[in-house]
């Protein structure tokens, strides 16, 4: 399978031979702070839903997107985390999956549009979360994954946007499902753009699942994707290993999306304790240090103030959100590992891997 890349997409991976590439920070965070009532979600239903408003209030969508673009973000993501029919079906719209994955990359290819310059493109970034279900426990097959992955990838492209990332996976087989249907959908549609995988490695050192990043790495290689990184669970300082193994043994670009730090529960509220210097010192040792290539903002990161260096390789900026996080993310992450509880301890304990659950809970992880 050849297809050859033009236009915006072209542009995207030329751009990361010559310098990092900035993503934008955490979408249910940003969402979380403009306050929205039920009302604007599209009533008790959809509450906690955030892709429903490209439906009810798209305008709460455009103003995050718009919100990091003016600070100098390359990439925005579409609010398309959620948009398999696998979660949608939790809201009883599973039937809408395709349509709103079209709304959220025209949402975002509107807004980046506005900001976009020749001498400086924007890019719009097909998000594509892991869903609720993790196949490695039965919750579902892996082709009912491929099955809806697909129509999700479709509608994206369909939308019009420049890359698809896979992101916050903590069960390799969902990545493995999600890719399999991005490049089954290149081959049916005849269209390709860069694709980017990122694994989510908890604060004990492996997937959910008990994936080690060399496991991961080897299991997604045979996958032609542009892009291996990481996001989600932790902050910066807690993937500096595993970044590292990524980049001494991935041949191609690596990308880096911490959380703003672990949160920590402080009165009821997850409070993400980096600084936007803190933040922006890690991701700059990673840069130049270890060869990332891609780095941005997960979950507690908002906008910095309009002008701020996000570090000396290029400038654009994310700031930790030092009292919402990311509810949608968490909340779905949550819940797998919820899942995951009962079978998961005893493939911990096959592994030799029980010692990691007294460790993560050493380090205060909510």
């Amino acid at each position: 399978m050849v297809f050859t890349l033009t236009g915006m997409s072209k542009s995207f991976l030329e751009t990361l031979s010559d310098r990092i590439v900035v993503f934008d920070g955490a979408m249910g965070t940003n969402l979380h702070a403009q306050d929205l009532s039920v009302d604007d979600y599209g009533g008790p239903q959809f509450e906690g839903c955030p892709e429903h408003l490209l439906i009810s209030t798209p305008e709460a969508v455009e103003r995050v997107h718009a919100g990091f673009l003016e600070v100098g973000c390359d990439v925005v993501e579409t609010d398309s985390f959620g948009s398999t029919s696998i979660v949608l079906a939790e809201y009883q719209i599973a039937h809408l999956a395709y349509e709103l994955n079209v709304k959220a990359a025209q949402l975002a290819k509107r807004v980046a549009a506005d900001f976009a310059t020749k001498e400086k493109p924007r890019w719009v970034a097909g998000s594509m979360g892991p869903t609720t279900k993790l196949p490695t426990l039965g919750h579902i097959s892996f082709l009912d994954m491929k099955a809806s992955y697909r129509e999700q990838a479709r509608g994206l492209l369909d939308g019009g946007a420049d890359l698809l990332i896979v992101e916050t996976c903590q069960d390799i087989l969902q990545t493995k499902a999600a890719l399999a249907a991005i490049f089954e959908e290149f081959e049916s549609s005849k269209r390709r753009v860069p694709v980017i995988a990122q694994v989510t490695i908890e604060a004990f050192g492996t997937m959910l699942m008990g994936t080690e990043i060399g496991a991961a790495l080897t299991a997604l290689e045979p996958f032609p994707i542009d892009v291996i990184g990481m996001n989600c669970a932790t902050g910066p300082q807690q993937m500096a290993d595993n970044v590292r193994y990524l980049c001494q043994n991935w041949s191609r670009a690596v990308s880096v999306i911490p959380n703003a730090g672990i949160p920590e529960n402080v009165g009821g509220h997850a409070v993400f304790k980096e600084t936007p210097a803190s933040l922006a010192k890690e991701l700059q040792h990673f840069a130049r240090d270890l060869g990332v290539n891609i780095v941005g903002g997960c979950c507690g990161t908002t906008p910095a103030a309009r002008g701020r260096e996000f570090f000396d390789l290029h400038s654009a900026a994310l700031s930790p959100g030092h009292i919402v996080s990311d509810r949608r993310r968490t909340r779905q992450r949550k819940r797998l590992k919820e899942n995951a509880r009962p079978a998961q301890r005893r493939r911990l304990g096959r592994l030799g891997l029980a010692r990691a659950r007294t460790g993560a809970r050493r380090r205060a992880r909510p």
